[in-house]
């Protein structure tokens, strides 16, 4: 079997390697075409075996029928095909010839620079997250989790990525910067709330000092004037007894069962007896009253309930026979309790008479009437205490049994 047989020519072999895709081009390329086709009309395949025998005989033993068959086709299929098909082959053809023209036409257009506000546009519309979901595990990554909790390991999904910040443009910046400002209705609710707090604060500083402070005050006061009183009992004075001048203290009243000890100065002045913490003395135009000393008359007094000592906070705890102490230069008086009037009008002086109208008593004596203010922490009422004069006792024979019992 030789190589130049025309059934057995390589070039005459259709060709087994599909052809490869062409990229469309700038322009037509043509199709490179192999060398061998031009001679397909001698190739006439081998229909049967027979063909060959006569030519094996002759030969004598060969080979088995690979090798004579291979090593002629082999040899005519490199010489006259490969040569031909390498140089057909050498210019670019099919898509790398395409892509080459393609890279040859190509022309870079360029684009004139974008305006800011575009540029801002763009760099949103970029880092904008993407619409819908964030993405999550995927199903593989699930399956794996799910083997790793099979096993006993402890399968923690990952965080879900955090969005990127989206820068604002200028137009959203300013509706944002617009957004953020409060508005008149939300300034004045704060400028009216921040009132509401100072005044409440205020409020709670004056409740303190009127219920807290003006006691600290008043006992101060209370506790310079007994020992003002006490130390000009100790000195010669040819004061005729009951000429004191207005807030001159001159007398100390006892309630044993309220454990009150306060001083009695003279009128009833608000700043300058009341407020201190003392007991004022009706001493002034039709409001006088007599004193302790008198032989006869109602010893009439007056003093806070709330606040500024509060002295007469209790009187409505007394109880008749409960005993009221007044000490003076000379002597100690000590009265009864024998009534009270719980609530009447501020104009009603009769309550402070000689005789005191609504206190029992029939004719004169030597009575003594507390006032104050009712219902506590107001002034709109008065509520009155009387009693009535059960012992003289002079202050050099010592206290009397009231107070030392």
């Amino acid at each position: 079997m030789t190589a130049g047989s025309p059934w057995f020519r390589a070039a005459n072999l259709p060709s087994e390697e599909p052809e490869s895709p062409q990229i469309p081009g700038p322009g037509p390329v043509a199709p490179a075409q192999p060398p061998y086709e031009a001679e397909t009309a001698v190739y006439e395949p081998i229909t049967a075996p027979e063909a060959y025998r006569p030519h094996q005989a002759a030969q004598g033993p060969q080979e088995p029928h690979g090798a004579p068959y291979e090593q002629p086709y082999a040899q005519s299929y490199e010489t006259p095909y490969e040569q031909p098909y390498a140089a057909a082959n050498a210019t670019p053809s099919g898509a790398a010839a395409n892509a080459a023209a393609y890279e040859e036409s190509y022309e870079p257009v360029s684009e004139p620079a974008p305006d800011p506000e575009t540029m801002a546009l763009r760099t949103v519309e970029e880092t904008a997250p993407p619409a819908g979901p964030l993405p999550g595990p995927g199903r593989a990554e699930r399956r794996r989790a799910a083997r790793r909790k099979g096993r006993g390991a402890a399968a923690e999904p990952e965080p879900a990525p955090e969005a990127p910040a989206v820068p604002l443009s200028r137009v959203e910046a300013r509706r944002a910067a617009r957004a953020a400002k409060d508005s008149v209705g939300v300034v004045l609710s704060r400028v009216v709330g921040e009132l509401f707090i100072t005044f409440g604060v205020v409020m709670l500083l004056f409740v303190t000092y009127q219920l807290w402070w003006t006691n600290v005050l008043a006992g101060q006061e209370t506790d310079r004037a007994k020992e003002k009183i006490e130390n000009s009992w100790t000195q010669e004075d040819d004061r005729e007894p009951g000429a004191f001048e207005p807030g001159e203290g001159f007398a100390i009243m006892y309630i044993p069962k309220l454990d009150v000890v306060v001083p009695v100065a003279e009128g009833i002045d608000k700043t300058k007896v009341l407020d201190k913490g003392m007991v004022g003395h009706y001493a002034e135009g039709q409001l006088k009253t007599a004193m302790p000393a008198d032989k006869q008359g109602n010893f009439a007094v007056a003093g806070h309930r709330n606040t500024h000592g509060e002295p007469f906070r209790y009187v409505n705890r007394l109880q008749p026979g409960d005993a009221i102490v007044v000490e003076t230069r000379d002597a100690y008086y000590t009265y009864e309790m024998t009534s009270i009037l719980p609530q009447t009008s501020p104009s009603n002086v009769s309550v402070i008479d000689p005789v005191p109208k609504g206190s029992g008593f029939t004719k004169p004596g030597r009575y003594i009437t507390l006032t104050t203010c009712t219902p506590e922490f107001t002034s709109t009422y008065r509520m009155i205490v009387w009693g009535k004069l059960v012992d003289e006792r002079p202050r050099d024979k010592g206290k009397p049994d009231a107070l030392v019992g």
